[in-house]
């Protein structure tokens, strides 16, 4: 009897991964998708079962095993999870690589691909799509200017902290990320701007379309060069595939070793600012507020305690835990516009949570977080304030003159 045909070649160090896992099931609890569910499919576990189903050719590639898979979020909350280290992104993320090669795309996916790979992750272009909302329909969109101004350079020490600005950061959150540069500089550390840098690469990299991925990776890592000593970025993430370099470039024999020296270099602006010594916070900000944990800063970054660390030395200011405060709102980059329905459930369980604290302001590390959840408010009819970490530091900081 011949052997099994896989339905999908799977990169052979990634389906080792999958081995690793021993069905123990403490993924479950931490998996938004199986909460709304209760589907074994649509836990990670399952997933990693469907997934080396389809490579050793034991299940067909049903409209019913790609919806199970696609419904993850990639949210990396079981790998905080898991005992056994299992590495299930480098899973899934090769699945929908694999996946955007071998199987074929309706209409409005070509069209939301195309929108998200040519507009989303293009700053000028997206300025220009943004603008009729800007001027008819402002309240979807975060307070700011019409046009905002480039990121202005900071002379300090040398070497300088490099600053990667984002595609939808530096248009819709060009003043967090501003603030964030004014606080660096405070700290006595030089901000260099690289007008060469693009994209970090997420979107594509998370949608199946490595290739182009790794070219922007390598186009960042000539643009910000040797002389940075970190890079820093707004948007966690921004922040979690620039780490990742050294994983999406590890067969590139030019750029191996240059994508593994740029992700050591690479931190958030909240996890560089609280090993810096700040500048006097001498306004008091008088808030109550709760922190929202944005899954690529806290399950693929590993970053907690240094957001609630700068929050904790702003004087007035009360936080509040939020229940769930690392579960997934559901924006996950671009999972908001392909899977509406269960994204929606997501946010309105945070907003839940939300309201249940009793504070005044959500503080969020991440543009796709403040977005998702600002956006599905409003068509919910409540009010929700949203600020950056580095926001609340800047006013404590220098007032809230200063921009």
């Amino acid at each position: 009897m011949s052997p099994p045909i896989p339905v999908l070649k799977i990169d052979a160090r990634a389906y080792e991964r999958g081995l690793a896992c021993v069905h123990c099931g403490l993924c479950l609890a931490a998996c938004p998708t199986y909460l709304q569910t209760g589907r074994e499919a649509d836990s990670p576990r399952g997933r990693i079962q469907l997934i080396r189903g389809l490579a050793e050719g034991k299940i067909e590639a049903s409209d019913s095993t790609r919806h199970h898979l696609d419904l993850c979020l990639d949210c990396r909350a079981c790998e905080t999870a898991c005992p056994s280290g299992v590495v299930y992104h480098e899973l899934i993320e090769e699945y929908r690589i694999q996946a955007a090669k071998q199987f074929p795309l309706t209409f409005g996916q070509k069209l939301l691909r195309w929108l998200n790979f040519n507009i989303a992750t293009k700053p000028w272009r997206l300025k220009l799509a943004l603008l009729p909302i800007r001027l008819f329909a402002w309240r979807l969109l975060p307070p700011g200017k019409l046009w905002p101004r480039k990121l202005a350079v900071k002379a300090g020490g040398s070497p300088s902290v490099g600053f990667h600005t984002g595609c939808v950061s530096s248009v819709l959150f060009a003043s967090v990320n501003q603030k964030a540069a004014d606080l660096i500089a405070a700290c006595g550390k030089g901000v260099n701007v690289p007008p060469q840098q693009v994209c970090c690469g997420a979107i594509h990299y998370h949608n199946g379309d490595v290739q182009t991925a790794q070219a922007l990776a390598r186009r960042n890592i000539d643009a910000f060069g040797s002389g940075c000593e970190f890079v820093v970025t707004t948007a966690a993430g921004c922040g979690a595939m620039l780490k990742e370099y050294d994983l999406i470039l590890r067969d590139d024999s030019a750029y191996a070793q240059r994508a593994k020296e740029f992700s050591a270099k690479v931190r958030d602006a909240t996890e560089l600012l609280a090993a810096l010594n700040l500048p006097p916070l001498e306004h008091r900000q008088d808030l109550t507020a709760t922190y929202h944990d944005a899954c690529h800063l806290a399950h693929g970054q590993k970053v907690t305690a240094a957001p609630r660390k700068l929050l904790a030395q702003i004087p007035g200011l009360k936080l509040i835990p939020l229940p769930e405060s690392d579960q997934c709102c559901g924006a996950a980059g671009t999972y908001f516009l392909t899977q509406p329905e269960m994204a929606a459930k997501l946010a309105d369980r945070k907003l839940a949570n939300f309201d249940s604290t009793g504070a005044s302001v959500c503080v969020i590390a991440n543009a796709g977080c403040t977005l998702h959840l600002c956006r599905r408010a409003a068509h919910e009819g409540k009010p929700l304030k949203v600020v950056h970490p580095v926001e609340i530091l800047h006013a404590a900081a220098f007032g809230s003159g200063k921009t």
